[in-house]
C-alpha cells in the first residue's frame, strides 16, 4: 500500500490554493446572476456548445460505455448522437427565456406558479440525479469489467 508522500500533498495543497484564487478572482467579476450563468452574454455559440457537451460527459461515459464497448465489440458513443435534441430545444426555448428575463428552469417555475413549484424541482432534480448520474458512475467505476481483456 503506498502513502502520499510531502511533494503529494504539495502538489494537492497547491491545486486547492490556485482554484480558490480562480474562485475568488471570477467572484469579484460577477457582477449579477445573469454574469453567472450567461458568462456576461459574451461567449460564442461554439464554447457554449462545448460546455453543454463537456458538463454531460462523466466518467459514467470514460469507464461504462468503454467498459461495454470493450466486452461486446462495439463503439458505445452513438448513444450521445441524441445531443442534437438539446440544440433543437435550445433553438426554439432560449428566444423563450430570453424575452422573459429568466436563466434557470426553476425561476421559471416560481415565475409562473409560485415559490414552492421552484423548490420542489429542485429537490426532485436532486434526488433524481443522486439515484441516477451518481449511481450509475459508482456502479460503472465498481464493477467488474467482462471484457476478454479483463479475463486473462
Amino acid at each position: 500500500m503506498t502513502t502520499l508522500t510531502v511533494l503529494d500533498w504539495a502538489v494537492i495543497g497547491a491545486y486547492f490554493v490556485v482554484l480558490a484564487g480562480v474562485v475568488a478572482w471570477s467572484a469579484m467579476r460577477q457582477k449579477s446572476s445573469a454574469d453567472y450563468f450567461l458568462a456576461g452574454r459574451n461567449l460564442g455559440w461554439f464554447v457554449i456548445g462545448a460546455s453543454l457537451f463537456a458538463s454531460n460527459i462523466g466518467s459514467e461515459h470514460l469507464v461504462g460505455l468503454a467498459g461495454a464497448g470493450a466486452g461486446s465489440g462495439m463503439a458505445m458513443a452513438h448513444y450521445e448522437l441524441h445531443a442534437w435534441c438539446l440544440l433543437v430545444l435550445g433553438w426554439v426555448l432560449v428566444p423563450f427565456y430570453s424575452r422573459s428575463g429568466i436563466f434557470t428552469m426553476p425561476e421559471f417555475l416560481e415565475r409562473r406558479y409560485n415559490p414552492a413549484a421552484r423548490w420542489i424541482l429542485s429537490l426532485v432534480s436532486m434526488v433524481a440525479y443522486v439515484f441516477t448520474k451518481v449511481s450509475v458512475t459508482v456502479y460503472a467505476g465498481g464493477g467488474r469489467c467482462s471484457a476478454r481483456c479483463c479475463r486473462r
